[in-house]
């Protein structure tokens, strides 16, 4: 498996075809593709919401701490790059240039 490198200024967006969305009949965030459907969790769903090509990285390490009332920065901050690498490989996002 080849890692990505994640560095903090990093902005990543959503790649097409996906198509990120809040689906009702779910109650969940969602990307759909052609092939299907991947339903997220509520923690993948804030994450890539985020994932818009303005948000950096740090901002969104930040921002998530702020939501979820964090008192351990550095392990939600490992969560998302864990997060964002896996979604990296399965071809979700992309780094924005």
């Amino acid at each position: 498996m080849t890692t990505t490198n994640i560095l903090p200024t990093t902005r990543y967006e959503i790649r097409p075809p996906f198509l990120f969305r809040w689906e009702e009949s779910q109650q969940a965030h969602v990307l759909l593709y052609p092939e299907g459907i991947v339903k997220l969790n509520a923690t993948g769903g804030d994450i890539l919401k985020r994932c818009n090509g303005k948000t950096s990285v740090a901002e969104l390490i930040e921002q998530l701490g702020r939501d979820y009332h964090a008192s351990d920065i550095d392990a939600i901050g490992k969560g998302v790059l864990n997060f964002l690498e896996v979604s990296h490989g399965k071809g979700w996002i992309r780094a924005k240039a």
